[in-house]
């Protein structure tokens, strides 16, 4: 076989955690399969080590552009027999078998604040063209196919549930061992309730500070979480000027802090360390962080909506995510009942081994061998 995958977003939190880890464990399993790896250097380099069936193929233009359209196509053309876009957005032309994987609609039901109308039609036209010309989907939850197939009619037949895992370095490796001297430069001297992932509006942030407020003002008669804060780790916090507006409307300004993004090791110490992980989000195709911080040992509440039933089952506290108050009982009470939190807790460990990226890798070099056979049916 000889597959190309698109490798342009192994920068990004979600995208790159499933190329990254989709990569390295076909090639533990394959050493047949020709790769051609389309991308620039730097992605490549995020991408290893590889052994030498994985080809690095330049490519400069980002996914979406006319050139990806239109031109690449055409430098594809005879040298591979299947095309993997970890994304929705396949060229208009392809030259070989596409596969796709769909790990959510966010950019269809929530498309980012500004996005003009023409471009938002430009992404559904590319998007149901490619829908229509791929010999399989990948979807990363049950949800997330009852959505591709609910909005965009897919016949379910074309359709493989694979689910996503956490990185096997969270369950294997210690925490750095200046664990404590990192909460200490960031100036995190009390106990603290954290949010981690990507700042979009489905991610319920502004209600999360609010819910946090009215848990505060529960938990000021109980001396060990009276200074309780709030952390939020996520990309371009300082864009949203919404979330600060949020902060000062619920009179938490000292209580809660946006730090940013911060490195993968730094991140583990927060999971590590936080009273609990809150995740009240609207819409999930799958949802890493709440995973990732069971694995750190963090007991986790979440929303009961979209993916988190599915991929979370009773390993967290869930609630309703449009519902302010439920929010903030859930965590006054994921902070304060001990034998809640150890529950979720050890529920949280074992549903982290429900997940493999071997075993997802196994699943996806299989429907490689499917749609290159001629294989009609996912599944």
């Amino acid at each position: 076989m000889r597959v190309a995958i698109d490798i342009r977003r192994a920068w990004d939190f979600g995208f790159g955690t499933y190329t990254r880890n989709i990569l390295h464990n076909l090639a533990e399993i394959d050493r047949d399969t020709s790769y051609l790896l389309i991308g620039q250097r730097s992605h490549f380099q995020l991408c290893q080590p590889l052994p030498d069936n994985f080809e690095f193929f330049e490519y400069e233009p980002s996914p979406g552009t006319f050139q990806t359209h239109f031109a690449l196509p055409f430098k594809l053309r005879g040298r591979i027999d299947l095309l993997h876009m970890p994304w929705f957005y396949a060229p208009a032309f392809v030259p070989a078998k596409l596969i796709i994987t769909i790990h959510d609609l966010t950019d269809i039901l929530q498309p980012a604040r500004g996005t003009s109308p023409v471009v938002q039609a430009g992404r559904l036209f590319f998007a149901r063209r490619a829908l229509r010309k791929a010999a399989r989907i990948i979807t990363v939850s049950q949800s997330a196919q009852r959505d591709l197939a609910r909005i965009f009619t897919v016949d379910e037949s074309k359709i493989r549930v694979i689910y996503n895992a956490v990185d096997d370095g969270f369950r294997t490796e210690p925490l750095t061992p200046d664990a404590d001297l990192i909460l200490e430069r960031h100036a995190v001297n009390d106990p603290y309730v954290l949010y981690a992932g990507s700042i979009k509006p489905q991610k319920n942030l502004a209600r999360l500070i609010e819910a946090f407020a009215v848990a505060k003002s529960e938990l000021q008669a109980i001396p060990a979480f009276a200074n309780l804060k709030l952390l939020l780790i996520g990309n371009a916090l300082a864009e949203h000027s919404d979330l600060r507006r949020a902060v000062v409307r619920s009179r938490v300004r000292g209580d809660v802090r946006f730090l940013g993004f911060v490195p993968l090791p730094v991140l583990r110490v927060f999971y590590a360390r936080a009273r609990a992980f809150l995740f009240p989000s609207l819409y999930e195709g799958f949802g890493f962080p709440p995973l990732e911080a069971m694995a750190h040992g963090a007991p986790v509440l979440a929303s009961n909506v979209s993916a988190m039933p599915e991929i979370l089952s009773d390993a967290a506290l869930r609630v309703n995510p449009e519902n302010v108050f439920e929010i903030a009982r859930g965590i006054v009470q994921i902070v304060t009942d001990d034998e809640l939190r150890q529950t979720l807790i050890r529920r949280g460990y074992e549903q982290v081994e429900q997940y493999s990226w071997r075993r997802t890798a196994e699943q996806v070099h299989q429907v490689y061998y499917d749609v290159i056979n001629g294989r009609q049916r996912a599944g």
